[in-house]
C-alpha cells in the first residue's frame, strides 16, 4: 500500500506523527508533504514533533514547493491521501480546487483520481466559511473527520487518546491498527 501524508498548518502535530508511526509499523509506503504553515507551527509550538520527528517515519519526503514530485501526478498510484492536521486554509484550498503547491495539488489528483482523501482537521469553533468549506470537500469526495477522540476505551493517556483518533482516521484505509479497541466488538 502507498499512501500520501500531507501535514498543513493547522495545530496537532502530535496526531501526524502517531499516523506516521503506525503506517510506518503497518509497513505502508508513505509520501510526506509537509506545508510552510505546518513547519511554523511545528516551531512556535516547540514541545511537541518536530520535523525530523516526522520525516523520519516516512518512506519518502517532498518538498511543498516542488510541483514535479510524483505525487503532483495522476498517474503516479497511490491508495489515497491522508492530510492530517489539514488547516482551515489547505480545507478551503482543497474544497475549491485551488492547486498552488504540491500539498493541495496531491489533494486535488487524488480527487481527480476518485481515491480516497481524509482530511482530519482540528479547529473549534467552527464558523461559517469553515462548514461551508467541510461540506464542499465532503461533495467533492472527501472524507471529512476531527480529531475527536472517544473515551468509551477508558484512556489512561494522551498516548491512548492519539491512538484511538489514529486508528479511527487508517480505517477509513481499511486498515486494523494493532490495540484498537472498538466499541462492543467482543460482545456475543
Amino acid at each position: 500500500m502507498r499512501l500520501v501524508v500531507g501535514v498543513s498548518g493547522g495545530s496537532g502535530m502530535p496526531y501526524a506523527l502517531s499516523a506516521l508511526q503506525a503506517l510506518r509499523a503497518l509497513n505502508v509506503e508513505t509520501h510526506l508533504v509537509v506545508s510552510s504553515g505546518a513547519k511554523r507551527v511545528m516551531t512556535a509550538e516547540g514541545a511537541g514533533p518536530q520535523l525530523p520527528d516526522l520525516t523520519a517515519q516516512a518512506t519518502q519526503v517532498h518538498e511543498d514547493r516542488d510541483l514535479a514530485a510524483s505525487v503532483a501526478s495522476g498517474s503516479f498510484r497511490t491508495d489515497g491521501m491522508l492530510l492530517i492536521p489539514c488547516s482551515a486554509g489547505t480545507l478551503a484550498k482543497v474544497a475549491h480546487g485551488f492547486a498552488d503547491t504540491l500539498l493541495t495539488r496531491a489533494a486535488h489528483v487524488t480527487l481527480k483520481e476518485r481515491r480516497p482523501l481524509v482530511l482530519v482537521v482540528r479547529e473549534d469553533p467552527l464558523p461559517r466559511p469553515m462548514l461551508v468549506n467541510l461540506l464542499a470537500a465532503h461533495d467533492a469526495g472527501a472524507t471529512v473527520m476531527t480529531a475527536s477522540p472517544g473515551f468509551y476505551h477508558a484512556p489512561q493517556d494522551v498516548g491512548e487518546l492519539l491512538h484511538f483518533v489514529t486508528a479511527r482516521v487508517l480505517d477509513q484505509f481499511r486498515l486494523d491498527v494493532p490495540g484498537f479497541r472498538r466499541w462492543r466488538e467482543n460482545e456475543a
